[in-house]
């Protein structure tokens, strides 16, 4: 026999995520958390995880929604548990990705009198949460009622939002006790809301009269509407259109490779190209030197399309259109004109000549980092969605062809701590194979990630160790410091050999072109276990190779 907490405030939480269509659960153990973890274990219709660590639990959650485009609940027991919820939940903030938070909580009167586990927990989110809200103890007048409706409002925030809700639930003991039935509560009258759009007059007018008009597209995911739109108006070369790999577009007339077309640009250059009209989609972009570009150019209008987002990126902001860009640029396509400009036969010239030096540059190059990048951009299967660590990975992507594949990568706050976790919560809800493509010492930061029973056996991990952080000999500044090499790069002599066996991954490791080449096709093959390939460039002067190639393009 079942049997389910007896916990009114549990019981209607575990109904309303029902009724919304929340079934995936991430539980880390504790005991102010048992309720929760006792009923929603018990419950038919849910998937429970459990993950021990709150920070990787917070991450792994947050790739989970990211699989499913669906708010997935985390939760945790009181005290340091739930603020190492944290760093998941201001990625999920920028990231507009919707995160369920359900921290348990002590009683309010235990707060501040230095009880065991109590924090001030109410409101811990508050600036990178979309909602916070705070649930009534049990045996509080009229909390059945009171707890229907703030349940309720917290998780159509959640949807509405696409990003983080916190709801804080204080628990009084006695925690485990059980019953084998409930009481029935009504279904719930969904009142979720649908923005509209119009698409203003003076905007058709702006765009016709323009001739210099740039698009830009920052991190999103993948939309096959918003794919066949963009290509419509690049079609008669009537636009400019800049993507980057975690922009997930792809068109022979995109300019999919940023930074290898505008990495040397001077300030006559910055004149030449700048547009008149600006368009900016989606959110963060990788390029610094796009943004230092573009804060040059000074346009006379720039658009940016988000429903939640509307930043200042380029100190030149004039309309915030706040929808989805499908609704947007499905009315504007109705509207203006698509005729041919002499702006992007500007940028196709440019991008033939760098083009060309990229290629003669690749077949120069010897065994680095920057050639397993171009290698794995040649040998990945089509079918892998691809995850990307920050630092020194996402950046050696944007000079190569990954936009064929799905990629991701935690561009929100753009920190290593959950790359690997986001990855391997991703890859237990995709139908689809994933590979994670990380640096070691973001590997080495989030090893936890691994401790997980629920990774897929045709998951993938490549880490590329070059004995440290070595985005800090590539950007400048650290190298001009003492403290570079044990204070900044944290350079080091681990492999990850040992932690694959301890987590039950397959390991390879490579450190040649020649092995490389020839343990790939092998390594994408189906097993029973998922495997890690490591490739050792300690020995290789990685940032020297990539600031050559900078310098030939030139």
């Amino acid at each position: 026999m079942k049997q389910f907490s007896s916990k009114h405030s549990i019981q209607i939480l575990a109904h309303l995520l029902k009724e919304y269509g929340i079934f995936n659960i991430v539980i880390s153990p504790g005991s102010r958390n048992a309720p929760l973890a006792i009923h929603f274990s018990e419950t038919d219709e849910f998937n429970c995880y459990s993950i021990v660590d709150e920070r990787s639990a917070g991450f792994v959650g947050l790739g989970m929604a990211k699989s499913e485009k669906l708010p997935v609940a985390v939760t945790c027991t009181s005290g340091s548990a739930s603020a190492n919820y944290y760093p998941a939940v201001t990625e999920a903030f920028y990231q507009n990705v919707p995160l369920l938070v359900l921290t348990a909580d002590r009683p309010l009167d235990y707060v501040d009198i230095f009880d065991g586990q109590t924090i001030r927990q109410k409101d811990l989110f508050h600036q990178h949460s979309y909602g916070d809200f705070q649930l009534l103890e049990d045996d509080r007048e009229n909390a059945d009622e009171e707890n229907f409706g703030i349940i309720k409002k917290a998780i159509e925030l959640c949807f509405e939002k696409q990003g983080p809700v916190h709801i804080n639930i204080p628990l009084t003991e006695p925690l485990y006790d059980l019953v084998s039935e409930f009481p029935f509560y009504p279904t719930v009258e969904k009142t979720i809301r649908q923005k509209k759009y119009e698409l203003p007059s003076n905007l058709v007018a702006e765009w016709n009269v323009s001739k210099r008009i740039l698009i830009l597209v920052g991190t999103r995911e993948y939309s096959e509407e918003l794919q066949m739109q963009l290509s419509q108006l690049v079609k008669n070369h009537s636009a400019v259109i800049l993507t980057e790999a975690t922009s997930n577009l792809d068109n022979d007339k995109f300019f999919s490779h940023i930074d290898r077309y505008i990495f040397s640009f001077s300030e006559e250059d910055c004149r030449t190209y700048a547009p008149d009209l600006l368009i900016t989609v989606g959110q963060n972009v990788v390029s610094k030197k796009v943004k230092q570009f573009l804060r040059k150019a000074h346009p006379k209008g720039h658009w940016h399309i988000d429903e939640v987002w509307q930043p200042d990126t380029y100190f030149s902001l004039t309309q915030k259109i706040e929808i989805q860009p499908e609704a947007f640029f499905g009315k504007l396509l109705n509207f203006v004109k698509l005729e041919p400009h002499a702006y992007f036969n500007l940028w196709d010239v440019l991008r033939d000549k760098r083009d060309a030096k990229h290629l003669e540059y690749c077949a120069n190059t010897s065994f680095s980092d920057f050639k397993l990048f171009e290698v794995l951009s040649l040998k990945i299967p089509q079918n892998y969605h691809v995850h990307i660590s920050n630092s020194s990975a996402i950046r050696y992507a944007q000079l190569f062809d990954f936009q064929k594949f799905r990629i991701h990568c935690n561009r929100g706050t753009s920190g290593i701590d959950g790359c690997t976790s986001t990855a391997m919560g991703y890859a237990m809800r995709s139908a689809n194979p994933t590979l994670l493509i990380t640096g070691e010492v973001s590997f080495f930061y989030d090893i936890n990630g691994l401790w997980n029973q629920y990774i897929p056996p045709y998951t993938r991990i490549i880490i590329f160790n070059n004995g440290g952080g070595d985005i800090f000999k590539i950007i400048p500044g650290p190298s001009s410091t003492n403290a570079l090499d044990e204070f900044i790069l944290t350079k080091h002599h681990r492999n990850a050999e040992l932690l694959a066996k301890n987590f039950g991954f397959s390991y390879t490791k490579v450190d040649d072109e020649d092995t490389l080449l020839r343990v790939l096709d092998n390594f994408f093959k189906p097993d029973a276990k998922p495997k890690i390939l490591e490739v050792d460039t300690a020995e290789i002067e990685n940032a020297e190779i990539l600031k050559g190639y900078f310098e030939f393009l030139s």
